[in-house]
């Protein structure tokens, strides 16, 4: 599994992926292509997505444990995510990625792909074979694999697998999952981001 310097020149900063969004979004279109991500109901959960990032930049404070792990950084990092703006997952996650990245004083790098127009990518980092995200891909300068994450925390993936197996419906499933969010305040996130620092 490999990535190479073209995928990073196609890559997007957090800022040039927010602009995107909500311009896209002005548009009445998501960032994916496919039509199906460009419905009434995804483009109100966009709608949703683009207010949780906002609340998320504002109010997200890392924890110590976290910010002394990356001061500690003694190599460069690349975190490359995978994302789309009608995903709830990266809205919910990815702030507090960028704001590890933001405050890491340039040790990591953080880098943006839109997972539908890089499924060579994506497929390179599937989750129980799906083409799940946010997905983070933790590179060294090198572009080697270090480490992965995503698309959600541990505990919150394992209660969408369960709710799945109970056949429970997208709406349901989705009040589930950002209950838990809501509930969380981002400390599990921090905690499972220490160990991709690692």
């Amino acid at each position: 599994m490999q990535l190479t310097p073209a995928h990073l020149q196609k890559a997007m900063s957090y800022q040039s992926y927010m602009e995107l969004s909500q311009r896209f979004f002005a548009q009445g279109k998501t960032t994916s292509q496919d039509s199906h991500y460009n419905e009434d109901w995804v483009l109100n959960l966009t709608k949703l997505n683009l207010q949780r990032i906002a609340r998320l930049e504002k109010n997200t404070t890392l924890a110590p444990f976290l910010l002394q792990k990356i001061e500690s950084l003694e190599k460069k990092l690349i975190w490359v995510v995978l994302v789309e703006s009608w995903c709830g997952d990266v809205a919910q996650n990815l702030p507090v990625i960028w704001l590890v990245a933001e405050q890491s004083k340039g040790k990591i790098e953080l880098r943006l792909l839109l997972r539908d127009e890089n499924l060579d990518v994506m497929d390179m980092f599937l989750t129980n074979g799906g083409r799940a995200i946010p997905k983070l891909i933790c590179l060294d300068e090198n572009l080697n694999v270090l480490n992965t994450w995503g698309p959600r925390p541990q505990p919150v993936q394992a209660l969408m697998q369960t709710a799945k197996a109970e056949g429970k419906s997208r709406e349901e499933i989705q009040e589930i999952v950002h209950s838990w969010y809501a509930h969380d305040k981002t400390q599990t996130l921090q905690n499972e981001l220490v160990m991709i620092v690692q």
